[in-house]
């Protein structure tokens, strides 16, 4: 059933997350990333709706062309070429891995080759810059909002492409969720692994691919602009560029450890995965870079090394929090959690056809300072990249806002799901492990 709380909640994305992308990308490029003063201007009469939107680029035939070829290129590398990085990297796992069990009890198989896509991807990007010169590096920055439109256009098509097809072909007719709620089953989705073929997953492509190898190469255009506008790129460009690339490695290095987390376990694809991967992540999350166009920003070098360590000391909790998880999953708890065996709690649960299952909850290394010390290093990592950006605008913090408000729902809705499962046994690991994201006060 869907509370009215949520259906709340959906039509209000629904209405006004494309209008907030907009005005993000509007107050930048219109009002030199001031978030306040069109409003201002609407407000006291100095502009009306029709001015502004009246100066935003239109969809133009360059801005289509380019995003096709990319979506196209991207598809190319994720169904044609199998993965070679596994073969020649040591440590990397790569190559056709397996999915969680599904509700239905299928267990998707997967061709893991985002690293090798990026690889491909970026290695053209730079041969390009420096020898071809087919495109100029700022091509992302200069078509920047008619390329808006064009992920729009994909992200509203594939959303309602797989609520289409989840009521007439379905992937698998018993992995699919009908809540009767027409905006509800539009937003969360009703397929769970909608697929086309053998191979092409929704899930998996619209979320690593084209959004995430994107996003390094928005940042590089991003830097290219500075150079071209000013003659060099800040320090803090080059802190925006090394930090988001550090996450973006490390998500496609751990592509096949992704396959076991919340969105390919849990959440079913509808707009909120196919229109955010499209449209929200590739122009919210890097926010911080478009506006050091607008802003360059250097810092005190002492700053910069506060930052960069702010950073990478985040992303190693983020990192290691989440390898302990999985090093205690892989041996059954038989393993070495900082130096001795790990503490646990032994947890039981039914399934839907009645049959007991045991588990095991770890309440060691950093598991014992928080249920939740991964988002806890993940949040550290995205105030880094809006300290970069100083402190004379509030649009590029944003993105700290709303990391805070997402991982905190996150940890909400993962712990009814543990509470709906564990039932007593989840009481007494809270009572083990108190807090959390921030350990004594959260």
């Amino acid at each position: 059933e869907v509370d009215w709380f949520s259906l709340a909640s959906i039509l209000f994305l629904l209405m006004f997350a494309p209008l907030i992308v907009y005005y993000f990308i509007m107050s930048c490029d219109q009002y030199q990333c001031s978030l306040t003063d069109p409003l201002i201007d609407l407000l006291t009469g100095n502009k009306h709706l029709s001015d502004i939107w009246n100066k935003t680029p239109t969809l133009t035939y360059r801005a289509a062309s380019i995003y096709a070829l990319w979506v196209a290129f991207q598809m190319l590398l994720y169904l044609f070429i199998p993965d070679f990085c596994h073969k020649c990297l040591p440590g990397y796992v790569g190559g056709v891995q397996e999915g969680a069990v599904t509700p239905a009890g299928v267990v998707n198989k997967y061709e893991i080759n985002g690293l090798q896509a990026w690889i491909i991807t970026h290695v053209l990007w730079f041969a390009n810059a420096y020898y071809f010169h087919w495109f100029s590096p700022t091509i992302i920055f200069d078509n920047w909002i008619p390329l808006l439109w064009c992920a729009n256009v994909l992200g509203y098509a594939v959303s309602t492409f797989a609520m289409i097809k989840s009521y007439f072909f379905p992937t698998n007719a018993e992995d699919c969720k009908f809540t009767g709620n027409f905006f509800y089953d539009y937003m969360m989705g009703i397929e769970f692994n909608p697929r086309i073929g053998k191979w092409f997953d929704f899930k998996l492509f619209f979320n690593g691919r084209p959004g995430i190898v994107a996003w390094t190469l928005i940042n590089l255009s991003y830097a290219a602009k500075q150079q071209e506008l000013y003659g060099q790129v800040t320090n803090s460009m080059i802190l925006v560029n090394v930090l988001q690339g550090i996450y973006v490695l490390d998500f496609f290095w751990n592509e096949a450890w992704y396959l076991k987390t919340i969105d390919i376990c849990h959440d079913h694809f509808g707009w909120y995965l196919g229109w955010g991967d499209c449209v929200w992540l590739p122009y919210l999350y890097t926010l911080q870079g478009l506006y050091l166009v607008y802003h360059p920003v250097q810092l005190y070098t002492a700053n910069a090394i506060g930052i960069l360590m702010l950073g990478l000391i985040g992303y190693y909790i983020f990192r290691m929090t989440n390898h302990q998880k999985d090093l205690f999953r892989r041996t059954n708890g038989n393993c070495k959690i900082w130096g001795k065996k790990p503490e646990y709690i032994e947890c039981s649960y039914m399934s839907v056809d009645g049959t007991k299952y045991y588990s095991k909850l770890m309440t060691s290394g950093f598991w014992g300072w928080a249920r939740h010390f991964n988002y806890t290093g993940d949040l550290m990592g995205s105030l880094a990249y809006c300290l970069t950006c100083g402190f004379e605008h509030i649009l590029p913090y944003f993105y700290i806002v709303y990391m805070t408000i997402l991982l905190t729902h996150r940890c909400i809705r993962d712990e009814h799901r543990c509470f709906s499962k564990y039932g007593k046994d989840w009481k007494r690991y809270t009572a083990a492990v108190p807090y959390r994201l921030i350990p004594g006060i959260f």
